[in-house]
């Protein structure tokens, strides 16, 4: 049994019985954990529960002793939805508060602005959001998903599923919905839809006006063929869009939305009750019934005091990273960075669906793939799950990234050429 699994387990029965007992207090100079999450701005809406959840998991550890027997303090700092301030921030932690790790970030953007920062100060940074792959830093651990643990799962079962012939990828204007758009429809040409069936449009974070573009979408099927929706839309601007969709009388039998970025946290601030039905793809779901996901909500609802707080799978990625991180700690007998990613590879957590996550030496996690059907109440109906898939850092759908592979434990390379046995010195200057 795993440390996390005992950690969860007692935490549950703890709650259950009223009282929790903590282990020998922790003493000495705390470890500081940096949380650079937007606590305002476009993306609050989202990043705001992962600062909370990280908190949580600096008391939980905290009441089992700490780490190395020493307590664990949390560093909170805003980039308010600024991307530039993200570097900045980091740059504070790293330099100012002099933190041991940092667990944040939540847009593509936001993360690359941080990488150089990291790179130069040989930070340690855990990325808990789905990404578009195509990047493998040696001070970022992914434990979203890559694309080939979402959003080519989400095109299959859009395809094989629901018989979807025309999509439209509808993504928010950045890198993420870009690069994986990218990816996507060159998948799609793979899996034989004309170029002229995919229907390609970006809009500005906290985008508002929806008609237009949902009018363009309804369009697309005037010929009969049946059109699904791929959503990279981040943020608030989600709101605006399932509103619009509502007012234009569009089900999701008529139109299926299948989203990348809409999950539980999301939903709680929308009328639901028009979007019954549309789909998110995940690699985890509140609604998943196992023993373990069970204690981690009765924890988040203690912790909160607010047992009308939703979990959503950024939360479990936050939760997976964290205590991957600190079993790497307890291995390596100190919070240095290079010997902290040395002890990370081959780490093992229970995730929070009944399977395991296992770090792999390219930085990414096993996973599975969920597809969730929304529900009245906000929730979502697990509709298909797989057993877990190892994230895949460089597609094999892109050319110039299907002879690229990431080995930090043995090749110590984030951009292996297969072909020209090479290893790449990937930009950081984004």
């Amino acid at each position: 049994m795993t440390m996390f699994r005992k950690v969860v387990i007692g935490a549950g029965l703890a709650l259950s019985m009223g009282a929790a007992q903590a282990q020998t207090a922790p003493e000495g100079e705390p470890i500081k954990i940096g949380v650079l999450h937007s606590l305002s701005g476009t993306m609050a809406i989202s990043e705001t529960t992962l600062k909370d959840t990280v908190l949580m998991l600096v008391d939980r550890q905290n009441k089992a002793g700490g780490v190395l027997g020493r307590p664990l303090e949390a560093v909170v700092v805003d980039p308010a939805s600024d991307w530039p301030l993200f570097a900045e921030k980091a740059r504070e932690l790293l330099t100012v508060s002099d933190v041991d790790v940092i667990f944040g970030a939540w847009t593509s953007v936001s993360r690359k602005s941080v990488l150089p920062v990291l790179e130069e100060l040989n930070g340690l940074m855990f990325y808990p959001v789905q990404y578009e792959g195509e990047e493998s830093s040696k001070n970022v651990f992914y434990t979203g998903a890559a694309p080939n643990q979402q959003a080519i799962p989400a095109v299959d079962y859009m395809m094989e599923e629901l018989g979807v012939e025309k999509f439209a990828l509808l993504g928010t204007d950045y890198v993420y919905p870009r690069t994986t758009n990218n990816i996507l429809a060159s998948y799609l040409g793979d899996k034989g839809v004309a170029e002229g069936d995919i229907f390609v449009n970006y809009t500005p974070f906290g985008q508002s006006d929806w008609s237009k573009i949902v009018a363009d979408v309804v369009a697309l099927g005037a010929d009969g063929k049946q059109v699904g929706v791929i959503s990279t839309i981040n943020g608030d601007a989600n709101i605006g869009f399932y509103k619009e969709l509502a007012a234009a009388g569009v089900s999701a039998e008529d139109l299926p939305v299948i989203a990348f970025s809409v999950g539980e946290e999301e939903l709680s601030g929308l009328d639901t009750a028009h979007l019954v039905g549309h789909l998110a793809a995940w690699n985890y779901f509140e609604s998943a019934d196992t023993p373990e996901n069970t204690a981690f909500i009765e924890e988040w609802h203690a912790f909160t005091g607010d047992a009308n707080r939703v979990t959503n799978d950024p939360m479990e990625a936050t939760m997976i990273g964290f205590t991957m991180w600190t079993q790497a700690v307890e291995k390596a007998g100190t919070t240095d960075v290079d010997a902290v990613r040395e002890a990370m590879y081959g780490q093992e957590v229970p995730n929070l669906t009944g399977g395991t996550a296992t770090m792999l030496p390219n930085h990414h996690l096993t996973k599975p793939v969920l597809i969730g059907e929304i529900r009245a109440d906000g929730q979502f109906d697990i509709i298909s799950q797989t057993e877990p898939v190892p994230g895949d850092a460089w597609t094999d759908f892109l050319p110039d990234s299907a002879v690229l592979e990431s080995d930090w434990a043995e090749l110590d390379c984030g951009m292996y050429n297969i072909q020209t046995k090479t290893c790449i010195q990937q930009k950081s200057n984004y």
